[in-house]
């Protein structure tokens, strides 16, 4: 641990040597006063103190009018004469940076400037946020890099003077090797005698660059709908918060989310997580992608935001949960040059770098791509645990024409890791063991997953009012097994534990298909939206080359490794052919402007073949569901900020097998009923949810008392709670995200389990607070801090309630610093070194947390 800290404080000075240097530039990359004369670099602290950015300036408008030369571009704000500028231009591409300086409404939310084919010779002008620092303004060319003239207006702003290329000046300009672009200090006024078409200008609010606040979110309704318009809980963890908490794992990022818990112990892999006592479905870009899909945990490389979704979601989704759904969605192509590695090296011998690079491919912008690759090699604070992953994920946009895209993309996931089940209980309690303790033999290699994906998006505009999106995806998953773990209970004498081998390999196929078409229109002074989608499906799974053994044990307080057993057995191949059909309708309706009405339904099938090979059983089970799911909300606001809303919806799960009368089980069902306020303050900045929510699950599985050994689809489950969520700008540079929990989940009809037992690991309270500051101004300019606590209260370890694991508070920091292009964070996990225990699969599968760790990131975004 010494010679890590030593190491990642060594990177980390290194990183500050190397931000610290305010002359470092590149050839092509110099701060410059006007664009062709160089700054001179600062020699003394005094010079570079000098050059250290204030506050951001604000520029609040862009606009372009017309010239009798072309056009000029206006920046405005009242400090454009403070403003410098880097020269970036190269090819046909005219391109500077204006460092310390924001695109910002007078509101407050930041946006995009872009014009296509403004005048002769310019296919493109636009104006965006390159970072959280800088402004990029880009004029492309057509056959020649344009001619730019830049000026000073203390009523305006900066003026950037674009002339038109016309057939006679085009091989005088491609004669000069450098644009002579000036920046004049003239109170010169731009041109109003004539303006330019109005249709050709985009300006796109995109909101502050490192906000961790999202104003929409796609998994409620499929459409571009505001989250205060929506009637329901829906919290959404987005790439600033991702990159600030060094969460490279899902269940980092989930720790954020009101009621969210780890619920998985067995062997790291696909994580399973809870929200309001019951599991959360998984899906990517709207697509199932639950364990025939995934059987590794996500690579979080190409991840954007994740969204979590509260409740029944069957409406939009078909089988799920009624604790709700967990939506990644992914990275996508960009239109504009971007490009950033990330090194990070850390506690435990962990290494990861990544590449993520996206632009477009030709000159009309009408093609655009994206790449992420991610590295992992780990160790362990756990005896004999290493792993390896490469994840890569390419993605291609195709514009046909203003009104059609189509994308295609895909990803690679190859990981290796041990078959860790963690710790054991004894007694009431998990056993006390050193965290460290592997309970699993390493003679074994364990586990090997292998997946790929690909999609192909097709969206279509056939007017301002109807939409159509079509969506194809086609995955395989491979698992192969070969480890030795757990077998049973620990044995009487509190110290033997039943070792077996579990040896196999598992591949699943997925094939979906999806249409929404999308219509907007007025009855009268009342809007519709309507959505009318249908999703078509197929799941294969195989198991094979199994192989089962018992008769070896290990002591779990002086274990001796390298076990043997008496024989080992074969069986038989194992299949599963899956194929659902889900037809759906919704309609939001804006009764007024601030009362809006949610109502849908859905309409599924459900078709599942099983077979078993072995001798001993060699038969055949079919099972199939027909269900109907409805959804209806109400949002209601009396002022502006504060929407006030009710729902009810349901949701439903396929069960597989059949009763002792050979009856095939009838679907799980969710119900529930949930209230709700959302705000959002201080101009927009900080947004917050209250929720209050009643759920019932019924039609679960339990014993059959008259024939032993089936089951009966009699068992009932109660959850209800109340849920808090804040997230956004307390001010400019200060950021939170936060939330609490109450959950009370309880059974309340069974065979097996006791009635009133509460659902395994879903504590009754959980707390998250993270936040970040960053010094905007002044000397320590690009420094910034992060710190926070996460608390999980007392769990049950299982549905019997045999044992319970002791809630704890997590405490984690983080130090940043960013200077140009270049970043610098270090990661504090567990700062307090805490042990506790993050999940339970039951008495033989206890996840424990890990100690104290340390990440040292450094980033370099171009």
């Amino acid at each position: 641990m010494e010679k890590q800290v030593k190491l990642l404080l060594g990177l980390w000075l290194g990183g500050l040597v190397t931000f610290a240097q305010p002359a470092w530039a590149k050839e092509k990359t110099a701060t410059i006063h006007s664009l062709n004369e160089l700054e001179h670099p600062a020699t003394t602290i005094k010079n570079w103190l000098s050059q250290v950015p204030q506050s951001p300036i604000l520029v609040t408008v862009v606009k372009a009018n017309a010239t009798s030369k072309g056009l000029d571009l206006v920046l405005q704000t009242s400090k454009g004469q403070q403003l410098q500028l880097v020269n970036h231009s190269a090819g046909k591409n005219f391109s500077v940076d204006i460092p310390n300086a924001q695109l910002r409404l007078p509101s407050g939310e930041a946006f995009t400037y872009r014009i296509d084919k403004p005048i002769a010779g310019v296919m493109e002008i636009t104006v965006t946020n390159f970072d959280a620092n800088t402004i990029r303004v880009t004029v492309i060319g057509d056959a020649i890099q344009p001619t730019v003239e830049l000026f000073d207006s203390p009523n305006e702003g900066l003026i950037f003077s674009v002339a038109s290329t016309v057939p006679q000046t085009q091989q005088q300009q491609t004669q000069t090797q450098q644009p002579q672009t000036r920046r004049s200090e003239s109170q010169i006024q731009p041109s109003q005698s004539s303006t330019l078409d109005n249709d050709a200008i985009e300006l796109v609010v995109t909101g502050d660059a490192d906000t961790y606040r999202e104003p929409d979110a796609t998994s409620a309704t499929k459409t571009d709908t505001p989250l205060r318009d929506i009637p329901g809980s829906i919290q959404t963890v987005n790439r600033q918060v991702i990159e600030d908490q060094g969460a490279f794992r899902e269940e980092d990022a989930l720790r954020n989310v009101s009621g969210v818990v780890n619920a998985n112990a067995f062997g790291d892999r696909l994580g399973a997580f809870y929200a309001r006592g019951f599991t959360l479905r998984r899906f990517q870009d709207s697509f199932y992608n639950d364990s025939n899909a995934a059987r590794a945990n996500p690579d979080t490389a190409n991840i954007e935001r994740i969204e979590v979704l509260k409740g029944p979601a069957s409406i939009l989704y078909g089988t799920a949960e009624p604790g709700g759904i967990i939506n990644t969605v992914s990275k996508k192509p960009l239109f504009s040059p971007y490009s950033a590695v990330d090194v990070t090296i850390g506690s435990y011998s962990f290494y990861r770098p990544t590449v993520d690079i996206s632009g477009p491919l030709n000159s009309s912008k009408t093609i655009a791509y994206r790449l992420n690759v991610a590295y992992e090699n780990a160790g362990s604070f756990r005896d004999f645990v290493n792993s390896e992953r490469i994840f890569t994920a390419p993605a291609l946009s195709v514009k046909f024409g203003p009104n059609t895209t189509l994308t295609l993309g895909g990803s690679y996931l190859h990981d290796t890791r041990p078959l860790d089940l963690g710790l054991v209980a004894i007694g009431n309690r998990p056993a006390n063991l050193p965290f460290n303790r592997a309970l699993f033999d390493p003679q074994r290699p364990g586990l090997e997953f292998d997946e790929k994906q690909g999609y192909i998006y097709l969206d279509h505009k056939f007017n301002q009012n109807l939409s159509l999106r079509t969506a194809v995806r086609v995955s395989t998953a491979f698992e192969r097994r070969d480890s030795i773990i757990a077998a049973g209970n620990v044995l009487s004498d509190n110290r033997t534990l039943p070792l077996r081998l579990s040896a196999n390999n598992q591949y699943y196929e997925t094939y979906t298909l999806q249409n929404d078409l999308i219509g907007k229109f007025k009855t009268g002074s009342i809007a519709h939206t309507v959505l009318l989608g249908i999703e078509l499906a197929k799941q294969t799974a195989l198991d094979n080359d199994y192989q089962d053994a018992r008769g070896a044990s290990i002591d779990i307080f002086n274990p001796v490794y390298g076990v043997s057993f008496p024989s080992i057995q074969d069986s038989a191949p194992y299949t599963q052919d899956i194929r659902t059909f889900g037809i759906y309708l919704q309609d939001q309706i804006a009764l007024l402007d601030n009362l809006k009405l949610l109502v849908g339904g859905r309409f599924d099938t459900y078709t599942e073949k099983d077979k078993d090979f072995s001798v001993a059983v060699n038969s055949t089970t079919n099972g199939n569901a027909n269900q109907f799911t409805p959804r209806v909300g109400i949002v209601y606001q009396p002022i502006q900020p504060i929407s006030l809303y009710a729902s009810y919806s349901k949701s439903f799960v396929p069960q597989s097998g059949v009763s002792a009368s050979r009856t095939p089980f009838q679907p799980e069902k969710g119900q529930q009923y949930e209230v709700g306020v959302k705000g959002e303050f201080l101009q927009g900045r900080l947004s917050s949810t209250l929720a209050l929510y009643d759920i019932t699950r019924s039609n679960v599985l339990t014993d059959d008392p008259n024939n032993p050994g089936f089951s009966i689809t009699v068992g009932e489950q109660h959850s209800q709670g109340l849920e808090i969520d804040v997230v956004g700008k307390i001010l400019p540079e200060w950021n939170i995200i936060t939330s609490y929990a109450y959950t009370n989940a309880t059974i309340t009809k069974d065979n097996t389990y006791a009635v009133g037992n509460h659902l395994d690991n879903v504590p009754f309270n959980t707390f998250s607070l993270w936040t970040t500051y960053r010094i905007q101004h002044g000397p320590l300019s690009g420094l910034g801090f992060g710190t926070g606590a996460f608390f999980v209260g007392n769990r049950e370890g299982d549905l019997d309630n045999s044992f319970k694991l002791p809630g704890y508070t997590r405490v984690d920091a983080a130090i940043y610093y960013n200077r140009g292009h270049l970043k610098a964070a270090l990661n504090f996990k567990n700062l307090l070194d805490l042990k506790y225990f993050d999940a339970s699969s039951g008495r033989t599968s206890i996840a424990p947390g890990a100690p104290f760790t340390i990440l040292g990131t450094l980033s370099w975004q171009f």
